[in-house]
């Protein structure tokens, strides 16, 4: 029954990845993940009990996901992305490289506040749409988009699924020593990324725009203070212990009244908005993938992780363990990577967990496979006819990737002396 159950597990695993990310005629990634867990449960690969368990640790987080989704989508719906368009247009000023700075600013901070997804679904189409109206060269501005929602993801909790599994299972990180120390690797990594792109992007950065003409669109200030009272309130309930699900929440609902003041929208309308924007089958396959990994773990693959992720706290324990979380991103994509390390890695302590997130949170730079984010990226310029090259993409990721781990790694290091830890190279 344990080489079925190991068997099996396993089996489920790669089967839900690979229709997850290839999603065939369109299919949602829950399509093989519901029935894959069911018969794990079925056959005793875990017990529904153990199963159930998943499910009470992962709603908080899951529940946050929702929140958030829906808080961008009404950020949308208000003009908030439609005005960043507009504001990159504007201060491009005839420049590519221009043009690309302002990318950078707003898709970091996109990624930041509103985390990976609002940048890849909202945010990408604007900066087509912005570069086309310019007449300039995509390829830089989107190649960037793909990039920095990994990598720009490492500042705050709220910045990345990933993240937040992990802020869950280490009571020590809390909002404010997670922030504080992943800042410095934030603005190290963001700068790697700008350099790549100029050196890989030199010639079609070198070729002007067309002068922005348009109408010029009001701020939405009004949305811009709920985004910023929002971020304000995951601080507060991080420093009052309570869940950061409760802090999108009021944003969401103060969407939806500012959406009623401005466009005598009813609640029933804007609620169904952000309820569609939740993605529910999609936040199934994340409660269900929790459960499959659950049940690899306990049939095999752990003992395989505890013999592989260091115990300790020395520099050279955490760059192994953010290589060995990249690599893992890249090999069965990075959320899997993320509730299959996480268990042995916490113990070591909250050092390791953030060193673990740079790897699975810059690793899937290296590979369309990485990161759903990223493949999400690729079908969506892919609607607009320009295709997703894998050597350019590639080279790119071979560009940071490295670079970007080493600096982020060290920066951590040094930076936990801040909070009295002691610190050790070997």
């Amino acid at each position: 029954m344990t080489w079925l159950a190991e068997t099996l597990s396993v089996a489920v695993l790669v089967i839900v990845m690979v229709l997850a990310l290839l999603r065939p005629r369109g299919l949602p990634e829950a399509t093989a993940a519901v029935p894959g867990t069911l018969l794990l449960c079925l056959v005793g690969a875990i017990s529904w009990s153990n199963a159930g368990e998943q499910i009470v640790t992962m709603g908080p987080t899951v529940i946050f996901l929702a929140a958030v989704l829906a808080l961008s989508e009404l950020a949308r719906a208000e003009g908030v992305f439609r005005y960043s368009g507009q504001l990159m247009a504007t201060r491009a000023k005839s420049s590519s490289r221009r043009l690309l700075w302002w990318v950078f600013i707003i898709a970091s901070v996109t990624t930041a506040v509103l985390s990976l997804d609002a940048t890849i679904v909202l945010l990408t189409p604007i900066i087509l749409t912005t570069t086309r109206r310019l007449n300039a060269r995509p390829e830089p501005h989107l190649y960037a988009t793909a990039h920095l929602a990994n990598t720009a993801s490492l500042l705050l909790p709220v910045s990345n699924l990933t993240n937040l599994l992990a802020v869950a299972a280490v009571p020590e990180l809390t909002f404010a020593r997670f922030t504080t120390v992943m800042a410095l690797p934030w603005l190290l990594t963001i700068g790697i990324e700008w350099l790549a792109m100029r050196i890989e992007f030199r010639d079609e950065l070198s070729r002007a725009t067309t002068a922005n003409t348009d109408r010029r669109q009001q701020a939405p200030i009004a949305a811009l203070i709920i985004l910023g009272l929002t971020l304000a309130g995951f601080a507060v309930c991080s420093l009052l212990g309570a869940e950061p699900f409760w802090a999108a929440l009021a944003g969401v609902v103060a969407f939806a009244v500012l959406r009623f003041i401005h466009h005598n929208e009813s609640f029933g309308i804007e609620a169904g908005r952000a309820l569609r924007a939740t993605k529910p089958l999609f936040l199934a396959f994340v409660l269900c993938l929790g459960i499959i990994v659950e049940a690899v773990v306990k049939n095999g693959l752990g003992s395989l992780i505890d013999r592989l992720v260091p115990s300790g706290q020395t520099l050279v324990s955490l760059l192994a363990v953010a290589v060995i979380a990249a690599l893992l991103s890249n090999l069965i994509n990075n959320l899997p990577a993320v509730l299959v390390l996480l268990p042995f890695v916490a113990p070591a302590g909250w050092m390791a967990v953030l060193t673990m997130l740079v790897g699975v949170n810059i690793g899937p730079n290296l590979s369309y496979a990485g990161s759903l984010a990223t493949l999400l990226w690729r079908r969506i310029i892919g609607e607009h006819d320009l295709p997703a090259h894998i050597g350019r993409f590639t080279r790119l990721g071979l560009l940071t990737v490295p670079a970007n781990i080493l600096v982020s790694v060290c920066a951590i290091w040094a930076m936990s002396g801040l909070f009295g830890m002691e610190l050790q190279l070997i």
